[in-house]
């Protein structure tokens, strides 16, 4: 037969001439000496005993089975031998030997379907044999293709399976209905829902009637890949057939979508169930009510507890244990502790995940102590797992009682659950996070010591914390020991070189790490990239950190949420904030759902660029989405209202932040106390300080420097001078700006020579002066006649690299005039014009008498030349 003879692979080829030449040999022996006639059954067992002894088809195996079968009906013994046997590695091919020597007669159909599950290794040869089955009209029954499709899905090879079964109906069989089930629920398992789908599809188009059963197959494994639109769609395909959705599919709706956070949609399915005349059970009541506690809709939760409480007398211990969790993750720990009580009241142990959610709580809130005891409550009624123990010395850890996470750690190997690499890992990190560096190096070296060897989440760790606490040569070298181990470098080590590099001021070498990355073959991720962008634009590299984000694409990403963030973020602090609109826009028409951080990024743009109206407006949309305003949304939206003098809206804003419960920080009542304070509303800027300090803030800096510059312009320099001295009682130490602003201000109430004090202070204090504090000493001394300190402080501050501007030049050459030193200030006048600085009316006109007073006529004749050309130039712009 043609499909026989494609089937044979060469080898298999060479073994069947052999097995032909034997026949021949034997033929001839059959015309002289007939072998004596043997029974069906004495041949089947030889055979058995022949194959059942072999490893593989060898030729010698070949010529003892071709003499075999030329003593008895082949079509008699083939059929027993192959379902007696049990290795696929000889009855494949002894069916091929056995179908040739059948020829020209084919062998019946049993022979094909006893075949079938040993061809599932070779899905070419499974697919032939089909072929020759259509071909010689052979059906397929139930039981084979069953048994086929059963064996490929238990040897996990869905992929063959799901290509047998298109093979059968591209041959016009119609696979087993179980062979479709148990292939779907196979792929549903293996998150391939989209081909169970198809499979489900092609049941429907051979005339197999679907059952809700594998329609809630369908239904879970689609929701769980995210699919719901078409879950949905199966759910009302079933409701709207014959068929009547049951409990085990509402139950499940309930699960994945609530899992899937569409919780109004579990809700509709929840009341639905009911109104279906179907009663909730155990399953619906405690779906429902973990997918309320996940949302943190625990009032609702509640709710639907006491209801169970009511219709089904005493709920299950699993729907305690599930609200038990949900107090413990809204930290209601007091409610939580009263229902671990009630369980053990009704005879019920509860859960260890029930005390390990508590457990992580208590962790998020620092309360260590009231872990601690729980623990010791909990040994009482479930035993503590592995994980317990590691929740317990994470929390430890991190609150740097080091020595209790160890006799936890004992405990933990007495109950004979040995610490394992997480446990490892969790104490090297935390250990880190809480800057215990050589107690992690410690447990890092001592871990391979105890069987478990490090690996790259352990290096990583011990490598931040190194990099962190600027050890930056010696998290480098660790990198290049875990590679020397044999561990891969995956993008969360390099991410975490990177910033660190970068955070310690070494960007070179950051650079230079994620060109080694790229360099050893390591695909970058959307997080590194993301965080790669981040250092570019902090260290002022505006155009290479745009580069990058266009480069996003071309590592096979989308720019996500994180990305736009940095970018409007990185260009906003590089005063290119005006693009941060368009950058909103395509955001949003991308159709991005924006986070707080996000928002808060776009929001700070739009401020900085004036556009506050705009941000706003923002701000409102962010509302109408249900994401909460934080303070950073406030504070930059009151600090660009308080900037543009829209003060009383400014202060709403705040009150509304207030009334929201929004801890507000020190950056947003300092804005306001430096818009206040610039239009001369000090006592709302005072009060605005009081309340701040009532709830516990210490005054920065920054608010500080608003209030007393505030206060200098009002003229008040002795309050001034006050909350300068109450600044450096609250350890808060006066930076330049500080120094410059009171030395301002004491210069314009001529207090020159206390001016001169804070000066030298400033000095003393290390603080270099910038060039509007030197102008406005010089200029003090200058007006009070120390003309020679005036001259000394100008040349100093030229050596040290100061460009003197107009108004410096203006007041030492007044000063210099008016102490009757017309030379000396003539040589400032010179310098003063060959850098471009204009020299005055006032000041022209000073020398020019303090030059006539010393008889310098020729210089006094180039000062009235100039002072002639400013008196025309000032004419010709008041004709214009």
């Amino acid at each position: 037969m043609a499909a026989a003879a494609e089937l044979r692979t060469p080898a298999t080829r060479s073994l069947l001439l052999l097995a032909a030449r034997t026949f021949l040999r034997t033929g001839r022996n059959l015309s002289t000496n007939p072998p004596p006639p043997q029974t069906p059954t004495t041949v089947t067992a030889e055979l058995l005993r022949l194959l059942s002894a072999a490893p593989a088809w060898t030729p010698d195996l070949v010529q003892a089975v071709s003499s075999t079968l030329s003593t008895a009906s082949v079509p008699d013994v083939v059929v027993p031998v192959l379902r007696s046997l049990r290795n696929p590695s000889v009855a494949g091919p002894f069916f091929l030997l056995a179908s040739s020597a059948s020829s020209p007669q084919p062998l019946p159909p049993d022979a094909y379907n006893a075949v079938l599950p040993f061809l599932s290794y070779d899905p070419a040869a499974l697919e032939k044999v089909l072929e020759e089955m259509s071909l010689l009209g052979y059906g397929l029954p139930n039981p084979a293709c069953a048994s086929l499709i059963t064996t490929l899905v238990r040897s996990r090879r869905l992929e063959d399976a799901f290509r047998a079964i298109g093979a059968m109906r591209r041959l016009k069989f119609r696979p087993a209905f179980s062979a479709y089930t148990v292939l779907i629920g196979a792929l549903a398992d293996a998150r391939q829902p989209e081909r169970a789908l198809e499979l489900l599809r092609q049941m429907q188009e051979v005339g197999y009637e679907v059952g809700v059963p594998l329609f809630t197959t369908l239904v879970r494994a689609l929701a769980r890949e995210g699919r719901m639109e078409v879950a949905l769609t199966l759910v009302d395909e079933v409701k709207g057939s014959c068929l009547e959705p049951d409990i085990v599919l509402y139950n499940v709706c309930i699960d994945c979508f609530g899992k899937a956070g569409n919780v109004d949609v579990a809700w509709k399915f929840f009341h639905e169930l009911r109104a279906q005349g179907l009663r909730p059970d155990d399953v619906s009541y405690t779906s429902m009510i973990w997918v309320l506690c996940k949302a943190g809709r625990l009032g609702e939760a509640e709710e639907l507890f006491g209801q169970m409480e009511v219709e089904r007398a005493v709920p299950c211990a699993y729907a305690y244990n599930t609200m038990i969790m949900g107090y413990g993750s809204a930290a209601r720990f007091d409610d939580a502790y009263r229902l671990l009580e009630r369980l053990r009241e009704r005879g019920c142990i509860p859960s260890v995940v029930s005390f390990n959610s508590i457990l992580t709580c208590l962790g998020k809130k620092r309360k260590v102590d009231e872990a601690l005891s729980l623990l010791d409550i909990m040994k009482k009624d479930a035993k503590p797992n592995t994980s317990t123990y590691n929740i317990v010395i994470d929390m430890l850890c991190m609150a740097g009682r080091v020595n209790e996470a160890y006799k936890i750690r004992d405990e933990m190997e007495l109950a004979g659950l040995f610490p394992n690499l997480l446990t490892v890992n969790i104490m090297v990190d935390r250990l880190c996070k809480a800057k215990q560096l050589e107690e992690a190096h410690r447990i890092f070296e001592s871990a391979s010591q105890k069987g478990c060897n490090p690996d790259s989440v352990t290096y990583c760790s011990l490598m931040d914390g190194l990099g962190k606490k600027g050890k930056i040569d010696e998290a480098y070298r660790l990198f290049e020991k875990m590679l020397d181990a044999g561990h891969n470098a995956n993008p969360v080590v390099y991410t975490s070189l990177i910033r660190n590099f970068f955070m310690h001021g070494r960007k070179e070498d950051g650079h230079k790490i994620f060109k080694e990355m790229i360099r050893r073959g390591c695909h970058p991720d959307l997080t590194l990239i993301n965080t790669y962008m981040d250092c570019v634009f902090k260290v002022g590299e505006v155009e290479r950190g745009r580069a990058i984000f266009e480069d996003i694409k071309s590592y096979g990403f989308l720019p996500d949420v994180r990305s736009y963030s940095i970018l409007i973020h990185g260009l906003t602090k590089a005063g290119q904030a005006r693009e941060t609109s368009n950058i909103f826009q395509a955001m949003t028409q991308q159709g991005f759902a924006l986070d707080a951080r996000a928002y808060n990024a776009v929001i700070d743009g739009l401020c900085k660029s004036g556009k506050v109206d705009k941000a706003y407006e923002v701000l409102e949309e962010m509302k109408l989405k249900h994401v909460s305003p934080t303070v950073a949304t406030y504070g930059s939206i009151v600090d660009g209202l308080a900037k543009i003098d829209r003060l009383d809206e400014a202060y709403m804003l705040f009150e509304e932040a207030k009334s929201k419960g929004i801890e507000l920080n020190v950056v947003l009542y300092s804005s306001l106390i430096d818009g206040f304070g610039k239009v001369g509303r000090i006592d709302e800027a005072y009060l605005i300080l009081e309340e701040m300090m009532k709830k516990g803030l210490t005054p920065n800096f920054y608010t500080w420097n608003s209030l007393i510059d505030a206060l200098v312009k009002a003229e008040e320099i002795n309050e001034a001078l006050i909350c300068f001295q109450s600044m450096k009682e609250m350890k808060c130490q006066p930076n330049t700006y500080t120094y410059s602003i009171l030395i301002n201000g004491l210069c314009r109430v001529q207090k020159y020579n206390k001016a001169f004090v804070f000066w030298q202070d400033m000095q003393k204090q290390g603080l270099t002066p910038n060039v509007v504090t030197y102008t406005t000493m010089i200029s003090g001394l200058a007006k009070v006649g120390n003309i020679t300190d005036a001259c000394s402080l100008f040349e100093r501050f030229k050596t040290n690299g100061g460009v003197p501007d107009s108004a410096c030049f203006n007041a030492l050459i007044e000063g210099m005039s008016n102490a009757n030193r017309a030379t000396e200030a003539y040589h400032v006048f010179e310098e003063a014009r060959q850098r471009g600085c204009r020299v005055n009316v006032t000041t022209c006109i000073s020398l020019l008498d303090a030059l006539n007073k010393s008889e310098c006529l020729e210089q006094a004749a180039v000062v009235g030349a100039v002072l002639s050309e400013i008196a025309k130039s000032q004419h010709a712009s008041r004709s214009l």
